[in-house]
């Protein structure tokens, strides 16, 4: 019996070290819509062309991927680009060249962004 609380309280303890080690990944959107397509564009900021939505991140790295996968952009005849920021647990997170912006670091950058005309 004895054994099998040991066991309990171990499985409870690391249940709450890796709770404990996950952190607030907020990221900021910020959205640059196509001539006349704002209202769209911005649906979903709830209508703001900014809005802030909240995540779990593991750390800092999950967080920083995690915004430069918010760049992501398929609705590219109404989104012409988004800027991308986020904080780790209330610290600034930088893209990978030490700036703000993650969609720098976005790979399909070119393909999905400014092509509102075409």
């Amino acid at each position: 019996m004895k054994h099998i609380s040991t066991v309990l309280f171990a499985s409870l303890l690391s249940l709450g070290v890796n709770q404990a080690m996950a952190g607030s990944c907020d990221i900021n959107y910020t959205r640059t819509a196509c001539p006349g397509k704002e209202a769209i564009s911005y649906k979903k900021c709830d209508g703001s062309q900014s809005c802030v939505k909240n995540a779990t991140a593991d750390s800092e790295e999950s967080c920083r991927a995690k915004a430069v996968d918010a760049c992501a952009n398929d609705r590219l005849d109404i989104t012409k680009s988004k800027v991308i920021t986020a904080t780790f647990n209330g610290k600034p997170v930088l893209n990978k060249g030490g700036k703000p912006d993650h969609c720098v670091d976005y790979a399909a950058r070119d393909a999905e962004f400014n092509k509102c005309g075409g």
